[in-house]
């Protein structure tokens, strides 16, 4: 039965080994379950672990799956549980660590993986149509192409060609990588067989082919001849001159995705991030597919008895809470048969949700609660004197001459938000409200302008 929980943050310079060591103690204050900030794969460095590059995997730098294990044998022989951090709404993006994103910077559309992001194929921009905007860069596109920080490379180890810039890995396009190869002869051959990758008549003959496609060229890179070729390229698009700029330029505009510098993002990206994290994109997680793909892992250590319960990141960012809050619970009490005798056949559900106030955790959501944000405000305010409001109100008011009433400053404070960090993402939603409107004759003649000013002039909730 859980009784109380206590968090432990993992990174790489406290790994799970480090907390089989603190287990005793936790015992012996008379904690129930260890609580785990996330423990699947992150981006390397990562210091919290929500940026997760793969859902199948247990992050090395916490010491992996062995590490995971003896973790949960110090527990048990303590009689203690484990309730696991997970991540539904998004990943980590960026840097050359998440193989489904690279994958869709690679075959745009036509990825395998091109549904499991939120991503908008059709902006308002004619520009981004079936492109991603890549807002990685540290500086303005045109700045950045002529510093020479972006490099044309040969990844050997995953055979294929990509642009390099610091510690972000852009792919290129398998049509792009044929134009690439026409341009030397002793590769002409191979840009053939890229080229018929690039028109299979489907996403699984493409993929095959250009995969043997690219096992065949990176054989030939290593004979002296391949070798003198791919120095070659180098040369055309890496040398630093106007020309090799050009030409580098025009290379990048025939991906799937456009680079541009991180500020940009605020005004045009077509994709759904976490809040205004260009690093961290939103992920599906509402179709089956994703699902099952992004929670397989997790769920067998549940069945495993590795882990007595979750608890869930973010649960307002999903299209759907409380559908997928049922089926996780749905999905976790379908393998509880497998767990082993004696472990908890009841999985515990725990949300991160902040509640306003008079606002209640829907029980059909059928979880066990929340990870107290409420409680802790209760708390926060155990230590606050009362008395002291009056004095910081005057404070406020005499240097900023503006009202000390809360409301009055937080509707501005939030249309800020909406206006300067999330304009993009407000036009998405106007867009899409656009084309809904569109779609019936009654509505056709609400423009995408007047619901774009409706959107950014309502009102928040009276209090």
């Amino acid at each position: 039965m859980l009784n109380a929980t206590a968090r432990l943050q993992f990174h790489a310079g406290f790994s799970m080994d480090d907390a089989v060591r603190v287990v005793p103690y936790l015992a012996a204050l008379g904690i129930s379950h260890l609580y785990a900030s996330p423990l699947l794969k992150a981006r390397p460095g990562s210091t919290h672990g929500y940026d997760i590059v793969d859902h199948n995997q247990i992050n090395p730098e916490l010491g992996g799956e062995p590490a995971l294990m003896r973790l949960s044998a110090a527990l048990k022989s303590h009689n203690m549980g484990l309730i696991l951090d997970i991540v539904p709404n998004h990943m980590g993006v960026g840097g050359a660590d998440n193989g489904w994103w690279l994958d869709v910077l690679e075959w745009g559309r036509a990825s395998h993986y091109a549904e499991f992001f939120d991503i908008d194929w059709e902006p308002p921009d004619p520009a981004l149509h079936h492109k991603i905007l890549a807002p990685f860069l540290g500086a303005a596109y045109g700045d950045v192409l002529q510093s020479g920080d972006i490099k044309l490379q040969w990844d050997e180890a995953r055979q294929t060609f990509y642009f390099a810039y610091h510690e972000h890995y852009f792919p290129l396009s398998i049509r792009s990588t044929a134009l690439l190869l026409r341009g030397e002869p002793v590769f002409r051959d191979n840009a053939g067989a890229f080229m018929q990758a690039s028109k299979a008549s489907s996403r699984r003959v493409g993929h095959e082919t250009g995969k043997v496609a690219a096992t065949t060229l990176a054989t030939l890179i290593k004979t002296p001849d391949g070798a003198a070729g791919l120095a070659a390229i180098y040369a055309r698009y890496n040398e630093g001159t106007p020309e090799s700029v050009r030409r580098l330029h025009e290379l990048l505009e025939r991906q799937h995705y456009r680079l541009a510098w991180w500020r940009a993002a605020a005004d045009e990206i077509n994709w759904r991030r976490f809040f205004d994290i260009n690093t961290l994109a939103g992920v599906r997680v509402e179709r089956p597919v994703v699902f099952e793909a992004t929670h397989r892992l997790v769920l067998s250590l549940y069945a495993q008895g590795v882990i007595d319960g979750v608890r869930i990141d973010h649960i307002d960012g999903l299209a759907d809470p409380r559908g997928y809050a049922r089926k996780l619970r749905r999905a976790m009490e379908a393998t509880a048969p497998q767990r082993p005798p004696g472990a908890d056949k009841k999985p515990y559900i725990f949300i991160e949700k902040i509640l306003a106030n008079g606002e209640k955790l829907p029980s059909d959501w059928l979880t066990d609660g929340t990870t107290g944000y409420d409680f802790m405000d209760q708390v926060s305010a155990v230590l606050h004197d009362p008395a002291g409001e009056e004095a910081l109100t005057a404070l406020w008011e005499r240097v900023t001459s503006r009202t000390g009433l809360f409301a009055a400053e937080e509707e501005p404070a939030r249309r800020q938000i909406l206006r300067d960090n999330l304009a993009s993402e407000l036009n998405a939603t106007a867009s899409a409200l656009h084309r809904i409107a569109r779609g019936d004759f009654a509505t056709r003649d609400y423009t995408l302008t007047a619901i774009r000013r409706a959107l950014g002039t309502c009102h928040g909730p009276q209090r």
